[in-house]
Order: structure tokens, then C-alpha cells, then sequence
């Protein structure tokens, strides 16, 4: 009996490499894949960028230490896996991790990939390097990183100052390239030099973002195609139907009206919040909504939290009341401008705002500010109210960046000391359930606050034509799903 299920599996696992094969024979070699972008990022350099618009085309040209499984919908810890670094090896107190690094790889430029540049790359992001980068979005990320050593040309290792179980997750995100020692950040920021599957061609601002294949990835077989051509389109209905016109191959991903629909139309759970205010869509905290994530509140428990009541006209009757104490009725309105980003995804909810603000005595002004003004403008605080975009992740890519007493993306000087040692606290638990009833304290405490109130998530979706093939939409990130050398063209 044993022998013959010894042979079963034997012939079970040769059916499996037979059919493996003949998939692996389907996937086509060749073709540009076009795709339009909604807006002009300031750069490319990922590092110094806060838009998806620049680390999306740009994810391709890189490659992390670990990455988010590309096959994955929902990033996580378990999804995490081996990119530049071949494993990894925690020590027994959990605050140093050691990663052997891939030999062989090199550059754009043909210069080898080494330790050093792994070194060299969260030196910069922790301000300890002479070279500096123009701004640091997520320097916050890294506080708890005191140090990184090499051991040769092919081993590195991260000293933290307290265990961080979820550092991983940060290192795997699309925003945590390795960059190269011998490229100065100021070259990164107009020709990114990098290891990934695409090379970097041409970025010409407002008109498109070109790739082509990188023809010594150390990945042998990938990519697939030839390039990529993202064309810049302001305007989303411009954009709708120059795909519908056979134009583009797929939509810019994530980013679609909810009522597509039709082949090839993917739709996904909200992974994106707007600041604010509440409106229509999806209600959530600062953690993703449970639809798709694993750290948001039961609707149950975030009904309960203050400003959350779904009493809709209850809600507005007591804002009306606290305007009235404060001096405030119809014949006193108190007069605002609304700061936006000049794009669809920004000014709409930002419009849903102004309506709603109308209810209780205020009345807001739009302010449309192009991209690449937008993030300075926020970075310097300049705005009396400010409508973003933030997209959701695991609790340490969230948090600290947000609404940490030191962290440059903290736009709103918010600092709590209580929220500051919870948020410490729930970095330090490797126990996911227990870190998940810190995380939900935090969300109280910010609800009780009003640090940084939602107005919605949204629902976001992808179409692409029949011929795209190989793509995984992420559920929870807008930001980890884009290398793009798994997908190809049935052409």
C-alpha cells in the first residue's frame, strides 16, 4: 500500500511538472505594454517620492531586499519573500536580522550589486550618509534601526534598538529599494540606476515614463515584455477612452471609477483613505477596512468610536451645536479653503467635503495644487485644511509615518505621548492578536483626538484587455504590486 502511494505521488508530481511546463510554454516573450499614469510625479526617485505615480512605473526598475509575493492579493508577513536577499535569520532577541545577499547581480550600469549598497542605501534613509536625499518621507520608518554591518561583499545585517517582528513588512514594500552607492541621489531623481527586470529610458514630465527590458536581470527568463510605456493623462475620462479605443492595455492599476465593468475588469477592496471628513464609500479608521485587511476594527466596535455613529443626522445636529457654541450659525459661516491635490482621485472627495462642511456652517474654497507642489506644501504645513490620500499596510508602514511625534509625514504636528508608547508597544509584539487590541487602542485614541479624520476608502479596480496576462491586483496596497515581470502579452 505504501509503495503504491509512493508511486501516485510520483506520477502525480510528474503531471504537475508536465503541466507546469506547458504553462510556462504559454507565456509569450515580447511587446510594449501601455498603460497611461493619471498625473506627472516630481521625480523618479522612489526614495524621495510620496506618490504612487512615480513608485508604481518606477517598482520595476529595482529591487528590494524582500518583497510582497507578487502572486499574493493580500500583502502580509506570511507573503514576504526573497529578492535581492536570499533568506533571512533573526537572532534569538529578535533585535538583529542577517541577510545573505544574491551573488551576481549588477547594475544598469554594469557595476556589481554588493553589501555596500544595501549599507550605503539605509544609511541615507536614516541621515547618517554624506549623501542626502532632497526630502525623506519615510525616514519615520527607520528610528528603530540603530545601525547596519556587512560581512564581506554578501551579508548584511540590521541592529535594531528594540525587536520589531513586522520590520520585514517595511523592507518589502515598494517604497524600500536598494539603491546604488556609486549613483549620487540627485542622478536618481531624473535617470534611476537599478537591478530590476525594466531600465529606466526616459521620464518627460506631463507627456510619459518610458522602461525597456533589462536584458542581464538576474531573474533568467524575466521579464516577459519589452518595455512599458506609461502615457501621462490628466484627465480620466480622456484616459477611459483611449482604453476603450484599444489604446492602452490596461488602465492605470488600482485607480478605476467603480462602475467598470465588462472583460478584463478587476475590482478591489478599498486600500485607500482620504483625510478629513466622512462622506459616502466604505467607512473606515486609519487602518484599512476589514474587507480586505487584517488590522481593521469590526464594524461593530467601529460604529462606537467618536465621530463614527452611522445616526447620519444625529452626527450633523451635534456638529451644528459645537459650531454654535463657537460663534458659529447660518448668518456666520466660517469660511475655509480646501487644500487639494490637482488630480481626479483628490479633487472628488475633496468636493464631497466642501458639501458636507456646507451642513455645518462652513464653507470651503477649493485650492487645486499641482503634484509637484502639493507634497512640499504639505510638508511645510502650509494649509488650513488639507485633503491626502494615504494607502493603508501593515500597522508599522502606517503609524509611526503618520502620526509619530518626529516623523517628517506627520503633516498635522500631531503628537500624543500615550498614542507615541502605543505605537511603540505594538511594533515590539510578534503575537498577531494581541498586536491587533493595541493597534485598535490607537485607532480609539486617534478617534477620540480628531487626529486626522476619514471621509472614505475607496473602492478601486483595474481593466485591462484579454491579451494582459500574469498581473495580481494587490487588495491591500496600492504600492507593493507593481514589478510587473510576471505579466506578458497574449499577443
Amino acid at each position: 500500500m505504501k509503495r503504491y502511494l509512493r508511486g501516485f505521488a510520483a506520477a502525480g508530481s510528474l503531471f504537475l511538472a508536465m503541466f507546469t511546463a506547458e504553462v510556462a510554454c504559454a507565456q509569450k516573450q515580447g511587446g510594449i505594454l501601455k498603460m497611461y499614469s493619471p498625473d506627472s510625479p516630481a521625480s523618479m526617485s522612489i526614495h524621495e517620492e510620496a506618490t504612487v505615480f512615480a513608485e508604481g512605473p518606477m517598482m520595476g526598475v529595482f529591487n528590494n531586499l524582500v518583497i510582497y509575493d507578487q502572486h499574493v492579493p493580500q500583502s502580509s508577513l506570511q507573503s514576504i519573500v526573497p529578492d535581492l536577499a536570499t533568506a533571512w535569520v533573526w537572532s534569538e532577541d529578535g533585535t538583529e536580522v542577517t541577510f545573505p545577499l544574491r551573488e551576481g547581480v549588477t547594475w544598469h550600469d554594469g557595476r556589481p550589486f554588493t553589501a555596500k549598497d544595501v549599507q550605503c542605501t539605509f544609511e541615507m534613509l536614516t541621515g547618517k550618509s554624506s549623501e542626502k536625499l532632497r526630502v525623506n518621507p519615510r525616514k519615520a520608518w527607520y528610528a528603530n534601526l540603530d545601525s547596519l554591518t556587512t560581512n564581506g561583499d554578501y551579508e548584511v545585517t540590521f541592529h535594531l534598538k528594540r525587536p520589531r517582528p513586522a520590520f520585514l513588512a517595511l523592507l518589502a514594500s515598494g517604497f524600500s529599494p536598494v539603491y546604488p552607492c556609486h549613483v549620487p541621489p540627485r542622478d536618481m531623481r531624473s535617470h534611476p540606476i537599478g537591478t530590476g527586470p525594466f531600465k529606466f529610458v526616459e521620464f518627460k514630465p506631463n507627456e510619459y515614463i518610458k522602461l525597456t527590458r533589462n536584458l542581464e536581470y538576474w531573474k533568467k527568463g524575466r521579464p516577459y515584455l519589452d518595455g512599458i510605456e506609461y502615457t501621462i493623462i490628466r484627465n480620466l475620462s480622456t484616459a477611459v477612452l483611449g482604453f476603450v479605443a484599444g489604446k492602452f492595455d490596461m488602465t492605470f492599476s488600482y485607480r478605476q471609477p467603480r462602475s467598470a465593468s465588462g472583460d478584463g475588469a478587476e475590482l478591489g477592496p478599498p486600500s485607500v483613505h482620504r483625510y478629513h471628513h466622512r462622506g459616502t464609500g466604505d467607512i473606515g479608521g486609519v487602518m484599512q477596512p476589514t474587507s480586505a485587511a487584517l488590522w481593521g476594527m469590526p464594524p461593530e466596535m467601529l460604529n462606537k468610536l467618536p465621530g463614527y455613529d452611522p445616526d447620519m443626522p444625529k452626527n450633523r445636529a451635534e456638529a451644528r451645536q459645537i459650531m454654535h457654541t463657537l460663534g458659529y450659525s447660518p448668518d456666520n459661516r466660517l469660511k475655509i479653503k480646501v487644500t487639494a491635490r490637482d488630480t481626479p482621485y483628490y479633487r472628488d472627495p475633496a468636493v464631497i467635503l466642501i458639501d458636507q462642511l456646507k451642513q455645518v456652517y462652513v464653507d470651503g474654497e477649493l485650492e487645486p495644487v499641482d503634484t509637484t507642489n502639493f507634497f512640499p506644501k504639505m510638508m511645510r504645513k502650509d494649509y488650513s485644511v488639507g485633503l491626502n490620500l494615504q494607502g493603508a499596510g501593515d500597522p508599522d508602514q502606517t503609524l509611526p509615518l503618520l502620526y509619530g511625534c518626529s516623523s517628517e509625514f506627520n503633516r498635522n504636528n500631531y503628537c500624543n505621548p500615550e498614542v507615541e508608547e502605543l505605537i511603540g508597544r505594538q511594533s515590539s509584539e510578534a503575537d498577531q492578536e494581541k498586536r491587533k487590541q493595541l493597534v485598535w487602542q490607537i485607532e480609539r485614541k486617534l478617534a477620540e483626538d480628531d487626529a486626522r479624520p476619514i471621509i472614505f476608502y475607496s473602492r478601486d479596480g483595474t481593466c485591462r484587455q484579454p491579451h494582459v496576462k500574469g498581473l495580481t491586483l494587490m487588495v491591500n496596497s496600492i504600492f507593493n504590486g507593481w514589478r510587473m515581470e510576471d505579466v506578458w502579452l497574449d499577443k
